[in-house]
């Protein structure tokens, strides 16, 4: 058994300190929108679109920016997306005009895609193959952690010292995994050479295509349905919560705890059977949302922390998979990048299919169903992959047994 070298763990740590900085800002930027407000003399619509920019750059820029990463250039793009992460964060901070505070948000948006994927890429690289998916969730790890633990302390210093210094922060935080990785990042493996055309022949692997589909149902159930809690739990029937923040916090912790409790699993479970297994958890915590909320105001934290876990904890089985599977053609940080874009359209159409069951005057609790088999949809289609890989391993089997 290969033993990873202090150096490569030190990399793969301080490729989840970059991830922290990304988690702080995918989720800082909702918070100060009444400060920027203010800042700029814009509507609250109008601010609110600084979020749009960032996700959309986010979700549809990144997987374009990977695929031209040149294959022998790895060390040198993930270098180069987080320092234009960290200038842009900077730039955003020093801006003066909101439209160019919008364009610098959607210029953070696209290094922070591009950082993300190809940080995972590397971290599995550094790592040997049994310790992967620890890997992978300390970077998950240290995403979550910078959206349940950064993004609350920046927003309170950014109601002390302007949303300016929220932004400085993550600015900071960025530049010291910066140079840290500039310093100990050692080069990586160059991917197989292949044309923009051969790149775009994973939109026809009918495998990858498979996980990033449950990847898009995980998101439309657990984060869309994440955008409709407060109605939900402020609903007299279910427990009229006046203040939702200990609900976020329990739900965001889980997703901590979810994050990195998983590596070690991921290690040991195949990866098809562990993500039907947190497919399934998924969608019994969402169904339970509603009837744990009717029977007490601090019952309904068990649906919700679970939620939070597993919700959290599937992209660490889901990238490790997506690795897995287009390893031999070199683009698994393509994989990876595509399946953050399928996080990020999920979101969008969960918010909007929740938007639109509130539209219709349905009760609140049918949130909670739809998301609920949402996610069950999800678990059933994970049926293929399970069914794909017995099917692999009886060949190898097969062919064994003939040799």
């Amino acid at each position: 058994m290969n033993n990873p070298s202090p150096n490569h763990q030190l990399s793969v740590c301080l490729i989840a300190l970059g991830a922290f900085s990304l988690g702080m800002a995918s989720y800082v930027t909702a918070g100060l929108i009444p400060l920027i407000e203010s800042s700029f003399a814009v509507s609250v619509a109008v601010a609110a679109q600084l979020v749009t920019a960032f996700t959309l750059a986010y979700g549809l820029g990144s997987p374009v920016f990977v695929a031209l990463t040149p294959p022998d250039r790895q060390r040198a793009g993930l270098l180069i997306a987080l320092g234009l992460f960290v200038l842009a964060n900077a730039a955003s901070a020093l801006s003066t005009d909101f439209m160019a505070l919008a364009i610098w948000r959607a210029v953070t948006g696209i290094g922070a895609g591009v950082y993300l994927a190809m940080g995972i890429g590397a971290a599995t690289a550094l790592s040997p193959p049994e310790r992967r998916g620890k890997s992978i969730a300390l970077i998950m790890g240290g995403m979550a952690s910078g959206v349940v633990l950064g993004v609350p302390l920046s927003l309170m210093i950014a109601e002390q010292m302007g949303w300016q210094a929220a932004l400085w922060l993550v600015t900071l935080l960025g530049l010291l995994a910066f140079v840290g990785l500039l310093v100990r990042l050692p080069q990586l493996p160059a991917a197989p050479a292949s044309s923009l055309r051969q790149k775009l022949a994973i939109l026809a692997d009918g495998h990858v295509m498979t996980i990033l589909l449950v990847s898009l149902l995980a998101a439309v159930a657990s984060l869309g349905m994440y955008t409709f809690i407060a109605p939900l739990l402020a609903d007299p029937d279910h427990g009229a919560v006046r203040s939702i923040t200990p609900y976020l916090w329990i739900w965001g912790i889980g997703g901590v705890v979810g994050s990195f409790l998983v590596g070690p699993i991921v290690d040991r479970v195949r990866g098809p059977v562990l993500v039907f297994a947190i497919m399934v958890m998924l969608s019994a915590s969402l169904f339970l949302l509603p009837f744990a909320s009717s029977s007490g105001a601090w019952l309904v934290a068990i649906p919700i922390v679970v939620w939070g876990a597993v919700g959290w904890a599937l992209q660490v089985p889901q990238n490790n998979e997506l690795i897995l599977a287009r390893h031999a053609q070199g683009d698994g940080n393509l994989a990876i990048a595509l399946n953050e874009s399928a996080l990020y359209l999920g979101s969008a159409i969960g918010a909007a299919a929740g938007g639109f069951v509130l539209l219709l005057e349905m009760p609140t609790w049918s949130l909670a169903a739809c998301a609920g088999s949402v996610a069950l949809s999800g678990a059933l289609l994970q049926i293929l992959n399970l069914r794909r890989q017995r099917g692999l391993q009886c060949a190898r089997e097969l062919n064994q047994t003939i040799d």
